[in-house]
């Protein structure tokens, strides 16, 4: 859970220094990279969660 926290957090930092230095539109992209697989990973993180047996 940290860390799909952690990878949200730099692809927000990353997406906002890329939109607001000029020239950085790199920064911004590799933030949607990021963003996307934080989302990928939390995903598949939750989705395996429910499938584990109660003990």
């Amino acid at each position: 859970m940290a860390l799909f926290l952690f990878l949200v957090l730099v692809a927000i930092v990353l997406g906002i220094f890329g939109t607001v230095v000029k020239g950085l539109l790199y920064l911004f992209v590799i933030g949607i990279v990021v963003l996307v697989v934080a989302l990928a990973y939390g995903a598949f993180r939750f989705r395996r969660a429910g499938r584990r047996p109660t003990r």
